[in-house]
């Protein structure tokens, strides 16, 4: 008796306890640093406007609720008549933020994903080669087959997908190992990048070879609504499964050979959500460039504050991603004044660091 009472108090843990107020508090902070960059991000500009002038743009009824101006938003339809701050703050200014929440969501995910199918916490896009394999797929569809720009998510999962079978392919030896994925994972990364730079001799237009350089170290500059349409049906469909497989990526982290005697097909699983994670990280390198070190750190972010629990954890990175990246951005285009620096830039000087610092707080890096 005493052992079913047990295992039921278990089970209803199981289903309440990962909703917690630390979850909720921390997806109530992420969300207002969103709004607050958001609202820093689209009040700066080469038109000059007050922050009033910017912030009344933002919430002009004449644009919020308006059908044609969402039609042509989201559709590429006509747009309708708008005032000028209107026009420069919801066409130019704002698509930006939208993307970076999209690029943010989406990189997070991957890399908790990946953090989890691997049992790596060293584990992201960009550590394990899927980055430049899906960057290098991009950056030729831009300098060799720009006509096929509207596939971008498609060609970069398809990138994505060979470089990460590369890996795996490479450190598996009668299984795989974290060490032996990460190593793998940094010659992959290397190949790729080399073959990047290989593409610029085939680039003979100069405004091609400055949008790539941006593109590699990872800009939103200049993104508008295009990108928007681009990656928000693939973003959407990623996160959707990403959030259906957290229980499974639960299972993962106890360990193949305790997954297989609750039933799971390790391989199967493993697999198809590597696919999920590939599917995250080539929406956002379709339409943001290689960010670096972005999914390396923010699902360590979130596991420190809410817990390890990948259904705190996937909600947890909804939220931090996209506050992340938009308050990135916003330093990037703030920093040096007049210059726009390349948001990679910035998540690579602080990523880096915290990198360093996983390092040296584990005794014994690698596995979750």
């Amino acid at each position: 008796m005493a052992g079913s009472h047990s295992a039921g108090a278990h089970a209803a843990r199981e289903q309440e306890g990962w909703f917690t107020g630390t979850l909720v508090l921390f997806c109530l902070a992420s969300a207002v640093i969103t709004v607050v960059a958001g609202l820093v991000q689209v009040s700066f500009g080469s038109y000059s406007m007050t922050i009033g002038e910017a912030w009344r743009a933002v919430v002009d009824p004449a644009v919020v609720f308006n059908r044609q101006a969402w039609n042509a938003f989201l559709f590429g339809g006509e747009l309708p008549e708008m005032s000028r701050n209107s026009i420069v703050v919801w066409n130019i200014r704002l698509p930006r933020v939208f993307v970076a929440i999209i690029a943010g969501t989406t990189l997070a995910v991957s890399g908790a994903i990946f953090q989890a199918v691997t049992r790596n916490e060293l584990a992201s896009p960009f550590v394990l080669g899927v980055s430049s394999g899906a960057g290098f797929a991009v950056l030729a569809t831009l300098v060799v087959f720009s006509g096929l720009a509207p596939l971008l998510p498609l060609i970069a999962a398809l990138g994505g997908t060979i470089a990460f079978l590369v890996v795996y392919l490479i450190a598996w030896k009668d299984g795989t190992s974290p060490v032996r994925l990460v190593l793998a994972g940094v010659i992959v990364n290397m190949v790729f990048q080399s073959l990047q730079q290989g593409l610029f001799f085939f680039a003979d237009d100069i405004g091609v070879v400055q949008t790539a350089i941006a593109w590699l170290t990872g800009s939103l500059t200049g993104t508008g609504w295009d990108e928007v349409r681009i990656a928000t049906i693939p973003a959407i469909i990623a996160i959707v499964l990403a959030m259906a497989g957290a229980r499974q990526l639960n299972v993962l982290l106890l360990g193949e050979q305790t997954a297989r005697s609750l039933g799971m097909r390790v391989e199967m699983v493993r697999f198809l959500l590597s696919g999920v994670a590939i599917l995250a990280a080539s929406v956002a390198i379709s339409v943001a460039g290689i960010v670096s070190f972005f999914g390396l750190v923010v699902p360590h972010i979130v596991r420190n504050t809410v817990g390890s629990d990948y259904r705190q954890l996937m909600v947890g990175c909804l939220f931090a991603g996209p506050a992340l990246m938009v308050a990135a951005d916003v330093g990037a285009r703030l920093a040096l004044g007049g210059v726009q620096m390349p948001v990679g830039v910035v998540t690579g000087l602080l990523g880096g660091p915290y990198f360093l610092y996983l390092m040296r707080k584990q005794r014994s890096m690698g596995e979750l």
